[in-house]
């Protein structure tokens, strides 16, 4: 909820015109972001991958999640993420020339071997498998191993809400985390997602990390010369941090709920739950054990999982009852000082509403110039802005 709460604040941080610590959201506050056309991101995206070698399948299958990922607000995945999957394909620690396989299944479960291909393709095909076979079967649940990054875990969630299923997707991360009472990175960011559909195209959706925040906003922060928050990170002594470079050099994250005083051990806890679901399930590397996080020399051999629910083989009426609890949370009388009660997925529609209304993604200029610098070096046409 840590997580949660954060979003929330920053789009009402937004609406007010201020500035936010929060940059996972564009601020209206500043005259100096630039907004792209989304078709445009999604060209430069494609473009760039395929200047290293990337099969168009497979760079339209990590752009669309790129893309998304920005245009629901969530910066720390998107452009940001770019370099990181052109450095895995230029290397050729990833392969472009391979699919996922089965390598077991059943009626409602399948063993995915990702053959270390882009994680989108791994995360696309696991999903449309759960949903595939929770249309026959009630239920479907995939455990991949030998995958890559993925990008927005609810990426793959919605996939399955779009089509009137309940959908979640897991992924393990590079040792970023630091356990509660430890000093050392151990587990990943291990997000995790929910999405659930309600009536009339609503629908909730969680999409979050067991991690306070995700890296790439301490890396956001980093860039843009601006301290964390509380309870964001610690360094390499285990101790709390507001700077961000202590937390990249040598620190680690801390985990939902941060210090253990105020509840951390249960972000740990989620943390080792999505392991059990992903590394462990899977058969992939996990852990202390995944390479370290922009590594380029070793196979990141991650674990996923993707589940897909019928509603329909239960209770009927799922989706009324799903409009039903949003709408009772979102008519709660807000507390003093805020002006409305948000539930999981508003900040991202609001977020497009805005980009809507800019005619596309606002980005600050410091990623704007990273696209800019991408393009010359790749000899790829630069990002046209509104």
């Amino acid at each position: 909820m840590a997580t949660l709460c954060q979003l929330f604040r920053a789009i009402r941080l937004l609406q007010a015109g201020r500035q936010t610590h929060c940059q996972c959201f564009y601020s209206s506050a500043s005259d100096s972001w630039q907004a792209v056309p989304v078709q445009e991101v999604q060209r430069f995206i494609e473009e760039c991958m395929a200047t290293v070698g990337t099969r168009a399948d497979h760079a339209t299958s990590l752009a669309n999640n790129l893309v998304t990922a920005d245009h629901r607000g969530h910066y720390s995945h998107g452009l940001n993420r770019l370099d990181l999957y052109i450095n895995d394909i230029e290397s050729g620690i990833t392969v472009s020339d391979a699919e996922p396989s089965i390598i077991r299944e059943s009626a409602a479960t399948a063993h995915v071997d990702g053959n270390n291909v882009l994680g989108p393709v791994v995360g696309n095909f696991s999903m449309e498998l759960a949903i595939q076979k929770a249309k026959v079967a009630g239920v479907g649940w995939v455990a991949a191993k030998g995958s890559n990054h993925f990008g927005i875990a609810g990426w793959y969630s919605m996939l399955a809400s779009q089509q009137g299923l309940l959908g979640m997707a897991f992924t393990n991360t590079s040792p970023l985390s630091v356990p509660t009472r430890a000093r050392k990175a151990t587990l990943g960011t291990n997000p995790l997602s929910l999405a659930a559909p309600a009536r009339s195209g609503d629908e909730f959706v969680l999409d979050m990390a067991t991690t306070t925040v995700a890296l790439g906003k301490i890396e956001l922060h980093d860039r843009k010369g601006i301290k964390i928050p509380n309870s964001w990170g610690v360094d390499k002594h285990g101790r709390e941090s507001n700077d961000p470079k202590t937390v990249i050099e040598g620190g680690g994250l801390m985990m939902v709920g941060g210090s253990e005083l105020t509840g951390g051990y249960k972000g740990y806890g989620l943390s080792m739950l999505v392991e059990v679901f992903c590394g462990i399930l899977s058969g992939s590397t996990f852990g202390p054990d995944i390479r370290k996080w922009r590594n380029t020399d070793t196979v990141a051999n991650l674990g996923q999982c993707f589940i897909a629910i019928d509603p329909e083989c239960f209770a009927p009426g799922f989706s009324d009852r799903m409009s039903d609890l949003v709408k009772m949370c979102r008519m709660l009388e807000p507390a003093e000082g805020e002006e409305e009660v948000l539930v999981a997925g508003d900040p991202e529609r609001k977020h497009i509403e805005l980009c809507t209304r800019r005619g596309g993604i606002p980005y600050h200029p410091n990623q704007i110039q990273f696209g800019i610098d991408l393009s010359k070096k790749l000899g790829v046409k630069q990002m046209q802005t509104v």
